[in-house]
């Protein structure tokens, strides 16, 4: 029996922290409420979520300025609560680390299933559903990429992703030294979430190179930029 996720609920609409705690809960999940910025913030970095439900419109800091301050501690899956209309804020959302999102009016069972893709995603006892050709453990010179474990280490030490940084380094491993534009990995790593906005792909790059040069300069720098085209994972023998 896998253990009880945890999941934090942040809206400032009652009804809807409710509602989502509600089918959650059906689903053997532990849920925690928010209902603004600063209190989902502090909850965020003083436990250990699965995932976290973040509205984007919250009285003071609003989801946005709540993710950016997460992601400089924590690398806690987080989806977000827009409204229509709100594309530009999506596309924000991505540049400061949201790894998914869902347009209100929603139904209920949306949110339990994108919470259920996140965790399968996200989880560090999964295996891999979906590619079963795909070695299970990625080991370069400076860097080990471990599928099953959803791990990665840098001359040793773990470096802590959240799961689009970390699928988007896995993509770019899977074929080393082979180029790939903007387009291809916003097609491919974001799937359903491709606005065309190229910065998404530029924001998470730069994200991952910072995470990785904190523990190695050599594995961040496998990550090389392809001038006038994308991007590659670049593998130097030694």
């Amino acid at each position: 029996m896998e253990q009880e996720a945890k999941v934090l609920v942040v809206d400032d609409e009652e009804r809807i922290r409710r509602l989502i705690k509600m089918y959650l809960e059906r689903e053997d999940y532990v849920v925690d409420e928010a209902e603004d910025g600063e209190d989902a913030l502090k909850k965020a970095l003083q436990h250990d979520y699965d995932v976290i439900l973040l509205d984007l419109m919250l009285p003071g800091k609003d989801g946005i300025e709540v993710c950016k301050e997460l992601r400089e501690k924590k690398a806690t899956p987080v989806i977000m609560l827009t409204a229509k209309g709100e594309e530009a804020n999506r596309v924000q959302g991505f540049e400061v680390g949201t790894d998914d999102y869902i347009v209100k009016p929603f139904s209920p069972r949306e949110v339990v299933l994108r919470v259920k893709a996140l965790l399968r995603r996200a989880s560090t006892t999964r295996f891999l559903e979906t590619d079963t050709s795909a070695r299970n453990v990625l080991v370069f010179p400076h860097m080990t990429i471990d599928n099953d474990a959803h791990r990665v280490t840098a001359d040793g030490k773990e470096v802590a992703l959240t799961p689009k940084e970390y699928e988007l380094l896995n993509f770019m491993a899977q074929s080393p030294d082979k180029v790939f534009d903007r387009e291809q990995l916003l097609k491919e790593v974001w799937q359903y979430e491709f606005f065309g906005d190229l910065r998404t792909v530029d924001t998470h790059v730069k994200r991952l190179r910072e995470k990785l040069s904190k523990v190695s300069g050599e594995a961040a720098s496998m990550i090389v930029t392809v001038w006038g085209i994308g991007y590659k994972f670049e593998v130097n023998g030694e």
